[in-house]
């Protein structure tokens, strides 16, 4: 499948190595390299954490096609509703290879 329609709209890219990483998608190649803007990576805590889940700004970030595991289009309505430091959950397990 083409990520061409995603070309300029916020975008959620889970990796290989269990990242969440959001931005806007400004370009994609036939290997499925990404280069997204006004990128910030989520970082969602476990309910037994009393630390707050958080996010952290990287802006302009290339995630090789290799280290792709999901793209989604975001809904930005509900997502700026949501306080993502209140967001709780279990922890991406990677997909590398043993």
């Amino acid at each position: 499948m083409s990520l061409q329609p995603y070309i300029n709209k916020k975008v959620l890219i889970l990796t290989v190595d269990g990242r969440t990483l959001l931005g806007n998608l400004l370009s994609t190649d036939q290997l499925t390299n990404l280069v997204l803007t006004d990128t910030v990576e989520r970082i969602i805590r476990t309910p037994d954490d009393d630390e707050p889940s958080s996010q952290i700004e990287h802006g302009l970030y290339l995630i090789r096609g290799d280290n792709v595991v999901a793209c989604g289009e975001v809904d930005e309505k509900i997502d700026a509703d949501i306080d993502w430091t209140k967001v709780k959950g279990e922890v991406i397990r990677d997909t590398k290879n043993a």
